[in-house]
């Protein structure tokens, strides 16, 4: 590479100077220098410190952003004299990037203009003052209406996921407010049993005797072997008759309660023998009562439990009272996302994991993580409507974690495959989508923990396939 001075005859003739008085050119002139460079070289390198605005005079440039969604990104290659890159906002000072936003790479011999950053953003604000403020304006208010945009889009979509969640959390407390209302009036009826008992003259030794046996009944729930419809039906009808037989009002009412505990003739026959057949029925009635307020208390147990795991799965979702940036499990992640998603999913959609439970935990922002995966999961959703299968599966490699989130849809067009990760793409209808989910994702993969997304897509088959670092990035060791 040469390096020479520049006529302002030789500047005149670039577009981008052609309105430039004399004393302009000159002064340009002496500012800049011109650097010649062969085939394949790099005028600029994406990721350095922004210190040089470039003109192309001669030849042909190209420009490339590398390390993007869908690998390395080429622009096509141009020879248009005037054309220009490197630090082209550095006018705006501390607001502009500090590094360079794209490579710059010379495809065959050319020449090109240099113009420090420093100078350069001094010629713009001493000759253009009010274009400058323009510009700044607009950069600025592009970026403050993005801002406002990002956030109404995390606002939507965890509307969306709230909705969800409030559904799945009301099953449970619906089941465990039936249950608790069906208790009250089984233990009010079950005291009327037992004070039944004890005003027959029942001796407390045979007292005794039935509820120790009523504690065996009620431990076998739910451990006995499983058994069919048709089996469960054949032993309450059994039970049923014979208790009818003993004089027990509502001997077909009692007999599920007490089938579901194991309970059949030789049972019966117990019971009779320990309590006497004169107090047989009351014994049976509050056997059977017993039994189901021990089901009922299991249901709420049940109900309670899902809530407290949903309740988890919401926190873990959220990251709520964590550091943002920390060694986290992704399964963990992913988990909570589908227990927050659940409600959302039609019930002709299959959820199928495949975990790599060899991959260790990751450093990263879990909070914004979950973000990719809600909005991979929506998207995927959307794709294939009412039926299909979402799989998700990890595995890593020597230094990346890689998570692969696919579905069953009708995939996505090749003529499309590149600007799907641009802000405000979508193929959704108007006021379906605002095209934003994925560009977040990408920004959250690829600026913030400094990994790769990208897709692969045929009719039938699509995936979305990120790649995290398995190290710390150095943006996260900087905070």
């Amino acid at each position: 590479m040469t390096t020479t001075t520049i006529d302002i005859d030789e500047l005149r003739k670039l577009f981008l100077f052609e309105r430039l008085t004399d004393e302009q050119l000159t002064k340009l002139a002496m500012s800049g220098q011109v650097q010649s460079y062969q085939a394949d070289d790099l005028v600029i390198r994406q990721g350095d410190p922004a210190e040089c605005f470039a003109v192309l005079i001669e030849g042909e440039i190209q420009m490339v952003q590398e390390t993007v969604s869908a690998g390395t990104v080429a622009m096509p290659r141009t020879s248009q004299p005037g054309v220009y890159g490197g630090a082209t906002s550095a006018y705006l000072g501390d607001r502009a990037p500090q590094t360079y936003q794209h490579s710059l790479r010379v495809t065959a011999p050319s020449r090109m203009f240099l113009l420090p950053a420093r100078k350069f953003a001094h010629i713009v604000a001493e000759w253009f003052p009010m274009a400058m403020h323009l510009l700044d304006g607009m950069l600025s208010g592009g970026r403050m209406q993005r801002e406002v945009i990002d956030r109404r889009q995390r606002l939507t979509a965890l509307g969306t996921i709230t909705a969800g969640l409030t559904h799945e959390l009301n099953n449970p407390a619906a089941a465990a407010v039936r249950a608790v209302g069906e208790l009250r009036t089984l233990i009010r009826s079950s005291r009327m049993e037992l004070a039944q008992l004890a005003e027959n003259g029942i001796p407390p030794e045979r007292l005794r005797a039935l509820v120790e046996m009523q504690e065996n009944c009620t431990a076998a729930l739910g451990k006995l072997p499983p058994r069919s419809p048709l089996e469960i039906s054949d032993a309450e009808d059994e039970l049923g008759e014979a208790l009818e037989e003993l004089g027990l009002d509502g001997a077909w009412d009692l007999a599920p309660a007490l089938v579901q505990a194991g309970f059949g003739q030789a049972h019966l026959d117990k019971v009779r023998s320990k309590v006497g057949d004169e107090h047989a029925p009351a014994a049976l009635r509050w056997l059977s009562e017993a039994v189901e307020i021990s089901q009922m208390l299991g249901e709420v147990t049940e109900a309670t439990e899902r809530i407290s795991s949903l309740i988890r799965s919401a926190k873990q979702y959220s990251q709520m009272d964590r550091a943002p940036f920390q060694i986290v499990d992704v399964h963990d992640l992913l988990d909570s996302t589908i227990a927050i998603f659940r409600g959302k999913i039609p019930p002709g959609i299959s959820v199928v994991t495949d975990y790599d439970r060899t991959l260790p935990p990751i450093p990263a922002y879990g909070g914004e993580l979950n973000q990719v995966w809600t909005n991979l999961i929506h998207n995927a959703l959307d794709a294939m409507g009412a039926d299909g299968t979402l799989t998700i599966r990890t595995a890593h490699d020597e230094d990346e974690a890689i998570v692969e989130i696919g579905d069953t849809g009708p995939g996505v067009a090749d003529a499309i495959k590149d600007r799907i990760f641009e802000p405000f793409f979508t193929t959704k209808s108007v006021g379906q989508g605002t095209g934003l989910g994925l560009d977040i994702s990408y920004r959250i993969v690829a600026g913030r923990h400094g990994g790769e997304i990208k897709v692969r897509s045929v009719p039938g088959e699509t995936w979305f396939e990120v790649r995290l670092p398995l190290r710390e990035p150095a943006s996260a060791a900087a905070e």
